[in-house]
């Protein structure tokens, strides 16, 4: 009988500290401008103007030290050449204040949309890169970021030519 009160007791506690760390936890939207283009020999391109929207989890970790997985569709590319994605960055962010945290992180995108058929055909599925920036969030959960992305793989299907994606991204979102 002492076994079992002992084991429920346990159980008890461990799913009351479970549930502790999981509060801490909050899940958010964001949305917000993408500013986007090519490097590489597309360099010379215009540049895009779209939009980004989607989730993220905001993980504590220790500290002032969180790790923000994201899933965001992303709208990228230059003028007359866009690429959709749907972006999954895993951010590193350290609160240097009350609010405000820096963020750096490597980033996975999976290729949704082209704006033809050549464009498709002329990219790949998958792109790799790393994005750093700055967020701001209120006491009441609404928050502001920056970002900067930087595309490492060669995107083109072509080995004789060479580009990447890279772009700015500026949003608000919401944690919850």
């Amino acid at each position: 009988m002492k076994k079992i009160l002992l084991s429920a007791v346990a159980v008890m506690a461990f799913g009351v500290a479970a549930q502790a760390q999981s509060e801490e936890m909050k899940f958010g939207v964001k949305a917000g401008l993408n500013l986007t283009n090519f490097t590489g020999d597309f360099d010379e391109a215009d540049g895009a103007t779209s939009f980004y929207v989607g989730g993220l989890v905001d993980l504590p970790v220790s500290g002032n030290f969180h790790v923000q997985p994201e899933l965001l569709y992303s709208m990228e590319g230059a003028d007359k050449a866009s690429l959709s994605y749907l972006r999954v960055p895993i951010m590193a962010k350290y609160y240097v204040m009350e609010g405000l945290s820096l963020q750096a992180g490597p980033e996975v995108a999976f290729k949704v949309a082209a704006e033809n058929d050549l464009m498709d055909e002329a990219t790949k599925s998958i792109d790799f890169g790393i994005g750093a920036g700055v967020a701001y969030e209120l006491p009441m959960g609404l928050f502001f970021d920056a970002r900067y992305n930087l595309g490492l793989s060669n995107i083109s299907e072509s080995d004789q030519v060479d580009f990447k994606n890279t772009g700015i991204q500026i949003g608000l979102g919401w944690r919850f």
